[in-house]
Order: C-alpha cells, then structure tokens, then sequence
C-alpha cells in the first residue's frame, strides 16, 4: 500500500513537472493546493486507465507495433494520457501534442524514480 501511495504522488508530481515544462500543452488547474489535488486525482485516473485500457489497446495495436518496431507504443501512451484528461479532475492538454508531451514526460519522471522506489 505504501509503494502504490508513493507511486501515486510521484506520478503528482510528474504532472505538476510537465505542466511547469510544457504549460501551453499540459495545464494544472488551480493555485498551489487545488493543483496539487487535481494532479493527484488525475495521476489515480492514469493509474487506473494504465491497469485497465493501455494493456487492451496495446493489444489491438499489436501489428502496427511490430512494423513501427514499438515506436506505436508512444501513440497509445497519448491516447491514454488524452483519456485521462476527459475526466473532469482539473488536468487539461492541447490536442495530441500535448498528449504525447505530457505522456512522455510523466513517463520519465516515473522511470526516474522507480530507479529510486524499490
């Protein structure tokens, strides 16, 4: 439970980071705490739209990722960040660009610290 807390505030965090990154793409509506709020509940959004549609979705793009040699991987990471924002928690993107930023970014963010959460 400690490990899926602390995941769940590293991905926070990683939202909050993109958005300071890239703010016309991926925005954090709210002041300081509302923001922080918002980031939490969309990264228990992403968290559950990891666990439940990307392992479908990646199975129905199976041939396209094996003739784009995982580069499609990228796509469905967007399409699941875009889905994510579709819920009304306070995270909003702009268009698939913003989707594939914010996905990229919160994607390295969290490799970087799982290096760190054993």
């Amino acid at each position: 439970m400690t490990q899926f807390l602390l995941r769940l505030v590293v991905s926070a965090v990683a939202v909050i980071v993109a958005q300071r990154l890239f703010w016309p793409y991926v925005r954090v509506e709210g002041e300081c705490g509302e923001a922080l709020l918002a980031a939490l509940l969309f990264a228990l959004v992403l968290g559950l739209l990891n666990a439940l549609v990307r392992p479908l979705l990646l199975l129905l793009t199976c041939p396209l990722n094996l003739v784009t040699l995982g580069l499609f991987v990228f796509v469905v990471n967007a399409a699941v960040f875009w889905m994510a924002t579709l819920v009304p928690v306070g995270v909003q993107v702009e268009g698939f660009l913003g989707a594939l930023i914010g996905s990229l970014a919160v994607s390295v963010c969290s490799a970087i610290a799982s290096l760190f959460i054993k």
